[in-house]
Parts: C-alpha cells; structure tokens; sequence
C-alpha cells in the first residue's frame, strides 16, 4: 500500500481517523501524514511492535519526536539479522507520492528483546498507548501467548480480531470485560480498510483518544454494531 492510496480509500469510506503501525517499523509515518494534508483524514504514528514473548501490540504516540523516540529503542532491541527477501518480501520505505525511497535491510518479522513490561513502561513513558493487538489470536496474542493480562500492565485499550463480537470476546475471555476493547483494523490490503470503531473525540489526538476509551469528560468510542455482525 501507498500513502496516496491509503488516505484515498479511507476518503471514500468515510474514515476519517486512522493510525500506521507496521510491525517492528515506523519510516513510513510520517509520509502517510504528508499524503493525508489536505483531506480531512488525521493520521496517527505508531507501530506494532513484537515483545520478547511473540506478542502483538498497537504503540500509538503524540507526534513524530515521540515516533522517532521510539524507533531507537527499537531499532536496539531488533536482533542483527538480514531480511530473506524471497520469504518474507521487500520492506520498501516511500515518500508520500509512493516513490521508493529505500528498502530496509534488516529483518523487521521478528521479535525484538523487549519484554512487554519493558514495552508498555517505555511507550506510556513517551505519552503513547499501549494497546495489545489481536489478543484472542493463537498467532502473536497476548492471551494465547502468556494465558493473561500481567497484573503490572494497565493497557489503555485491548484489541480483538475482526470476526469475534465483542460480547463473544468477554463470553470466553472473561478478563477482558476490565478493559475498553476495539475492533481490528489490521489492514493490510486497503480493501480491509472497515471502519470498526467509532470515536466521539474534540480533536484527532493521543490525549482525545484516551478520554474516549476511558468514556471521559463527554469522550466516548463503540464498536459499530452493524459492520461487526
């Protein structure tokens, strides 16, 4: 996918809020952000980052410094390994129009040294939101992976897969009903761009995002009943 594109179909499916978090990797933010000026679609940086212990998790910050901030953490927790491009494929950095910039050499499908305690400290150190992705998943969830949320971890939100109802979720994950739960948005290809959540926010922003999750201060958010069932 191309940052043009991207915000082109987010415009025609009337989303007008989404986040990049690519696995292990935040180049291509800030040239989402560039292609988005001008249209009324709002893009937050992040990344999905993969823990010590193979877990998935969603890492949403303020602003680029606090994107960059974490990189570099990143980037020393990422084991020296070269990507095998015939397995795993190229991982291109563009620019906004899409045009190649360079390929990162370095193997981004991995785990990084990161335990998610050292992860979920780090982030809410940068402002940012910790929100463990995909955690009914048997591949990279954090239920499946560790069999519970560690006590010393307060994720800001929890993220299920696209096909499991929220209600089915706290049905067979009890210990999920603590937490505001979202939708995937786990796009990939953009015609699995779904508009799941929906947020009732002032202004598209970290500090907006979390009031919303926690139901604050006249903030609110849902999962859209119709497009889940």
């Amino acid at each position: 996918m191309i940052p043009p594109l991207i915000i082109e179909t987010a415009v025609d499916q009337g989303i007008n809020l989404i986040a990049i978090t690519d696995h292990n990797a935040t180049a291509n933010v800030e040239a989402v952000m560039k292609a988005a000026v001008g249209t009324n679609v709002s893009v937050l940086g992040g990344m999905e980052i993969q823990t010590r212990e193979e877990v998935h998790v969603i890492c949403l910050f303020p602003g680029l410094d606090q994107v960059n901030a974490w990189q570099k953490m990143v980037d020393q927790a990422l084991p020296d390994l070269p990507n095998n491009v015939e397995f795993f494929g190229e991982q291109f950095v563009v620019d906004q129009t899409g045009d190649f910039i360079r390929s990162e050499p370095r193997l981004l499908s991995t785990s990084t040294s990161l335990s998610i305690e050292d992860a979920y400290e780090r982030v809410h150190a940068l402002g940012g939101l910790f929100i463990p992705a995909h955690v009914n998943r048997k591949a990279y969830g954090l239920i499946a992976n560790l069999g519970f949320i560690p006590p010393n971890i307060i994720p800001d939100a929890v993220e299920i897969s696209r096909h499991l109802p929220v209600s089915d979720a706290v049905k067979n994950f009890p210990q999920l009903s603590a937490y505001p739960i979202i939708q995937s948005g786990d796009v990939h290809q953009l015609d699995e761009f779904l508009g799941y959540n929906e947020f009732l926010l002032f202004e598209p922003t970290i500090e907006e995002l979390s009031l919303a999750l926690q139901g604050s201060e006249g903030r609110s958010f849902r999962v859209d009943p119709i497009q889940t069932t």
